[in-house]
Order: structure tokens, then C-alpha cells, then sequence
């Protein structure tokens, strides 16, 4: 056999099921992340992701699992791989091992059994095997006479909590020391509330996700004039905008920009004195609809999504500068005034109904970011019909899901099939890319070309085949302009 090898058990063929084993010698190996196949995804056994639950390979040499961050395609098989009987540690960052019982509890509940009894047997079995690692402090894995094995995790800028991750593999009887690093999801420069991602110093193999391999964001000042446009548009509508996201990370992000938003407005009114919509600033200009209204509603309806909310203003020693700065100042970027929080599916069902009906104004976030379940769901069919309002994407859809359905056919006054019925489109659909928690296409070679050793073995994983190519073919005619060798496929 030869060492290290590396098999993908998800991610090969889209951007869901994260799952990768290392195979450092015949005995041991370990896998990085384990999660679940989304939409019409594929394992690469060919099963579909409604199909993918369970843990078709052997898990007999594995000894510990990596967990570069806990978004669901990341960790949600985690259930399944302790069910098949994983007895090892489940290595993450210390943010990450605040969050991670959050998500399992809750993927225990939808996949497993809702049974308190049950949930809290397990939450704690999950605890009880977490450890959790500073960033940038080598950890071994295993030091014997044959393989001596280390990790080090790295800020990935990606949510709270992730990281890239460094294995140092020595082998003491041939001499041999490799370094592999898994890049998990990388985040984009300049994200709210994190610092960007720093390359590693050198890597022999690399395996680095793709999602938007094929393409570039719009800049920090672009997408958030854009996020304010629309919100702009709501007010003189009198319409609901509707935000699907994931409840940990790109909820967050939103908020924190929201925050600021409307600080902003309020900063300015306060200026000028505005308090009507007849006002108007220097030189004649025209009041915003937000700065005369802002006490707009921000509505965060996720039970989940209110739990991180909370779990990220207590892991604040981990956000970046300028978050902080805000903190210091008086501000509140995960709890301001207009922040209204629905927990209760009954307060949830009689939110959806007030604002179909009333018409007011308000910025609705909800969960699930793909639209296939969750309380999205409800907000769409109430709301899909109305030109006043406005679903807005800020990141990725996998294919075969609702979402990448409405993001694709929306603008065309198309059709979306959600929740057993067929829906047509009425409302606007936004897309705005630059709140990607992923880097873009640029973003994703600077990590490999800022290394000052690079790697000679690339494997492109986490993104469809356009994506994928894209950034291989970039790869590669870098590398050949430079003269160095590259292999991209499976390291052998």
C-alpha cells in the first residue's frame, strides 16, 4: 500500500457530504469531516443524498475524526458514523466544540429519535469524545515506531470555528515526512466578524474545495449597497423580504450587517433631523425610506438559528477587530433594537399569517438555507405570489434543491415544486454572491499559490464539475508557467 493515501467518501461530485479518509498506514487512518449528501447530490457509490445516511465503508482503522467546521453537509453523518460503532475522538476547534452538540442535537431530533432521554444520552456521548484544540497548536494523533502522526488546525474564515487542517505524517523507520492539508471550506477576505484565512507555510498534498472555483464576488462595498437596496425597495413596497440561511454563520453575517445598516440610517436621521418621509438632507436630497423608518423588524425565525445567534455573542474572544470595536463603542451587532427573535411554532405560524396579511414592511430570516424544509417553507408559500415582495439568496444552492429552483426560475416567472405542491413565482429574486462565507475563485489559488512550498499533489474536491475544471485548468497553467510539477486527481 501506499502511504498516505487519501479516499473520498462525499464531495466528489457536488458541494454537500464532505467526508475524507487518510489513510496514513495500513492500520490507521483518519477521516476529516462527515457530512451529509444534500438535494440531488451523489455519494460516490452512486447513491442519491435521500439514500446517504448511513456509513457504506469500513471504519475499522479509523482512529479519530477531524471536524473542520459544523455546517450540516460537514457533520451530519456524524449520528450514523457513531452508530456503525466509531469509538475514537472527535478532534475540532474550541469554537467548533461549542457549536457541535447544537447541530448534532438537532440532526439527532430530525434523523434519529426526538425522545428527550434519547437526545440527552447522546448529546453527552458526543461531549464526552469532543476535544477540542487551539488554533495553531500541533496535536499528536499517534507517536510510535512506525508512524508518528500530528494535526494542527488554522482559521479558515469560513463561520465561526472552522478550519483548515495541517497533518503531519512522519515515518520514522524509511525517514519519509509528508504534509497533507484539507482546506475544508475556505472563507472569503474581508468576511464580518472573521479574519480572513492565512495560507499554510507548505503542504505536499492538498485537498481544497471548489464551490465557487468558477467564479469572483462582488466587493464588500457592492454587495452591501445591494443588500441596502433592497431593503430599500421593501419599505416603498410595503413588502416582506425573505432571507433563507443557514442557521449558523450566514445568519450571523446578516445580522452584523444589518446591524449596521440601520445604525447607519439612524446616524444619518439623527443628523439631519428626519422624521418624516418629507424631509429631505443637503442639497435637497431625498430622504431613504430607511432613514425615516428605521425601526423596520428584523425577524429571525429559527429556533436553531437563535441558539448560535447566542453562542457567537459568547464566543466574542474569536471575532475579528473591528467586530469588537463595535462591541467596545456600545453597539450590539447580534442583539440590536429591531431584532425580533420567533421561537414557538405557534408565534412562528401567526408571524407568517401577520405579515401576509398586514403587508408591513420586514427582513425575514429563515432556515433552511436550501429551502427544502424548515420555516422558509411556510413564508414561501404564503408570500411566493406577491410582486411586492422579495426573495433574497446570499449563497450557494445545491442543485435539486427548492432554492437553486426559485434562484434559477424566479426571475423568469417561473415555477418552484415545494412541499408536495407546485408554486408559481411572483415575488422579485435577489441574488447577491458577495456574502458567500466562501471564498471565490480568486480567493481559493491564493491559498495554494501563498504557500512557499506549494503542493505537489492538488485533489479538487467540493464543487460541481464546472467549478471543479474551472480551478484545475487555473491550477495547472499557473503551475506550468512557473515549471512545477503537478499532479491533480488522487494521491497515490
Amino acid at each position: 500500500m501506499v502511504v498516505p493515501r487519501i479516499t473520498h467518501h462525499g464531495s466528489t461530485t457536488g458541494v454537500t457530504g464532505s467526508c475524507h479518509e487518510l489513510h496514513a498506514d495500513a492500520a490507521n487512518s483518519y477521516l476529516i469531516d462527515c457530512g451529509l449528501l444534500q438535494g440531488g447530490e451523489t455519494a460516490d457509490e452512486g447513491r442519491t443524498g435521500q439514500g446517504s445516511l448511513g456509513i457504506a465503508f469500513s471504519i475499522d482503522t479509523n482512529r479519530a475524526l477531524i471536524v473542520t467546521h459544523v455546517h450540516i453537509d460537514y457533520v451530519g453523518r456524524i449520528p450514523y458514523l457513531l452508530a456503525a460503532g466509531f469509538e475514537g475522538p472527535i478532534l475540532c476547534s474550541e469554537p467548533s466544540a461549542k457549536l457541535l452538540p447544537i447541530v448534532l442535537e438537532d440532526a439527532f431530533k430530525v434523523g434519529v429519535s426526538r425522545d428527550q432521554k434519547q437526545v440527552e444520552r447522546y448529546i453527552k456521548l458526543i461531549e464526552q469524545r469532543i476535544i477540542a484544540l487551539p488554533y495553531n497548536t500541533w496535536f499528536n494523533l499517534r507517536e510510535a515506531s512506525d508512524l508518528v502522526c500530528r494535526i494542527r488546525l488554522q482559521r479558515a474564515g469560513h463561520i465561526l470555528g472552522s478550519a483548515y487542517v495541517e497533518l503531519d505524517l512522519a515515518y520514522p523507520k524509511t525517514g519519509e515526512n509528508k504534509r497533507v492539508v484539507f482546506s475544508g471550506d475556505l472563507g472569503a477576505p474581508h468576511a464580518p466578524m472573521l479574519p480572513a484565512p492565512k495560507a499554510p507555510y507548505r503542504a505536499v498534498i492538498l485537498v481544497i474545495e471548489s464551490t465557487y472555483g468558477d467564479r469572483q464576488h462582488e466587493d464588500l462595498r457592492t454587495h452591501r449597497q445591494r443588500l441596502e437596496h433592497v431593503i430599500e425597495r421593501a419599505l416603498q413596497d410595503s413588502g416582506t423580504v425573505l432571507i433563507p440561511a443557514f442557521s449558523i454563520g450566514r445568519t450571523q453575517e446578516l445580522l452584523y450587517e444589518l446591524e449596521d445598516i440601520i445604525h447607519r440610517a439612524q446616524s444619518r436621521s439623527a443628523a439631519f433631523g428626519r422624521d418624516s418621509v418629507e424631509l429631505v438632507g443637503p442639497g435637497g436630497a431625498q430622504a431613504s425610506s430607511l432613514e425615516t423608518r428605521p425601526e423596520l423588524p428584523v425577524i429571525l425565525d429559527s429556533p436553531l438559528a437563535s441558539r448560535f445567534t447566542t453562542a457567537y455573542r459568547e464566543l466574542r474572544p474569536f471575532w475579528n477587530r473591528e467586530s469588537l470595536k463595535r462591541v467596545q463603542s456600545g453597539r450590539r451587532p447580534l442583539g440590536f433594537e429591531q431584532l425580533i427573535t420567533v421561537d414557538s411554532h405557534g408565534d412562528h405560524m401567526r408571524m407568517v399569517k401577520h405579515l401576509a396579511r398586514t403587508g408591513r414592511p420586514a427582513i425575514v430570516i429563515a432556515g433552511n438555507g436550501m429551502c427544502s424544509s424548515g420555516r422558509i417553507v411556510n413564508y414561501l408559500k404564503a408570500m411566493p405570489g406577491g410582486q411586492r415582495h422579495n426573495v433574497l439568496f446570499v449563497g450557494y444552492k445545491a442543485a435539486g434543491t427548492p432554492g437553486q429552483a426559485i434562484q434559477s426560475f424566479g426571475p423568469k416567472a417561473g415555477y418552484v415544486d415545494l412541499d408536495g405542491g407546485r408554486l408559481a413565482i411572483r415575488a422579485g429574486v435577489t441574488t447577491i454572491g458577495g456574502y458567500s462565507a466562501h471564498a471565490d475563485k480568486d480567493g481559493l489559488v491564493k491559498f495554494v499559490t501563498s504557500m512557499r512550498r506549494r503542493p505537489s499533489h492538488i485533489r479538487i474536491v467540493h464543487g460541481e464539475s464546472k467549478a471543479e475544471q474551472a480551478l484545475a485548468a487555473r491550477l495547472a497553467a499557473i503551475y506550468q508557467d512557473k515549471q512545477q510539477s503537478l499532479q491533480l486527481g488522487n494521491p497515490q
